[in-house]
């Protein structure tokens, strides 16, 4: 009976171990059933789409692109993977009822939470340029460490509008609308 009982505290002991070993998961909100699984293939598409589509317009003057879930969602995890110490990982990007959902996960310590944040994506009337601006951010129980919003506003920021980047120039968007699951870019060049 002895015998039984140490291997059960051994056995207990064992699980707590390697439960903790791996993190523990603490919650926050769910990830949607569909997962999409990052493609370099897709980050690659979105970034020839968008030269195409300027260099298109240069003859037209008009730019229309459409982007989609896939390809924001690798786009950003290559963003993510290209940084020392990212603020989360595995990004998840829907978008869904004009709004930019943006999953991910959370470490701090042994704890890890899943995260959803929450966008707007607008046209600032200045540069005629995209603007991100968080509508929300949920990062379950663990608390929003400081400076997270302006830091992953940033990045997200960066990351997206930096996407345009020199080919961008001398153009200027006039709509972005977002409805199941495509993001349609419209504009015009300068």
């Amino acid at each position: 009976m002895k015998k039984q009982k140490s291997t059960f505290t051994i056995f207990i002991t064992s699980l707590i171990l390697a439960s903790l070993a791996c993190g523990i998961n603490v919650g926050g909100p769910d990830y949607p059933e569909q997962i999409i699984t990052p493609s370099p293939d897709e980050a690659l598409n979105m970034q020839n789409i968008i030269e195409q589509t300027i260099l298109s317009g240069a003859e037209t003057g008009v730019i229309t692109m459409q982007l989609t879930e896939s390809q924001l969602t690798s786009f950003m995890a290559e963003k993510i993977a290209a940084q020392e110490n990212p603020p989360f990982t595995d990004p998840q990007i829907y978008l869904r009822n004009g709004q930019m959902q943006m999953y991910g996960k959370i470490t701090r310590g042994w704890f890890t939470a899943n995260m959803l944040i929450t966008m707007n994506v607008t046209i600032d009337p200045t540069t005629g340029a995209p603007k991100i601006e968080i509508a929300s951010a949920d990062f379950g129980p663990i608390p929003a460490p400081e400076g997270i919003n302006n830091a992953l506003s940033a990045l997200i920021d960066e990351a997206f509008t930096g996407s345009f980047g020199p080919v961008a120039v001398g153009f200027r968007l006039e709509t972005i609308t977002i409805a199941d699951g495509i993001m349609t870019i419209t504009g015009r060049i300068k």
